[in-house]
């Protein structure tokens, strides 16, 4: 009966030392896990805000040139109204130099 004590007393503290150090590894790979999930959605994250800077500088660039188009165009229609208010001025002379 006295071995079985001893035995028992000997393999007790190993086995709660050997949970300890399996449970401390599973506990390592899990946050190990989570670290790299976390890593993983970190790097997806940056990508993306690249991917929105790099579409947003596009837009930008798109938006400069309406822009100096919308300014050509604003220009162009203040020369044709320059044009229309003359050929509105020479009709009205000419029709009050009939009269």
């Amino acid at each position: 009966m006295e071995t079985i004590t001893i035995v028992l007393a000997v393999l007790t503290p190993l086995c709660t030392i050997a949970s300890f150090f399996l449970a401390r590894n599973a506990e390592a790979k899990k946050h190990g896990r989570e670290d790299g999930e976390l890593k993983s959605d970190i790097g997806y994250i940056k990508r993306r805000v690249d991917d929105i800077i790099l579409e947003q500088r596009e837009t930008n660039k798109t938006l400069d040139a309406y822009g100096e188009r919308i300014t050509r165009v604003e220009e162009s229609a203040k020369q044709a109204h320059k044009r229309i208010d003359g050929i509105e001025n020479k009709i009205s002379r000419k029709n009050t130099a009939k009269e």
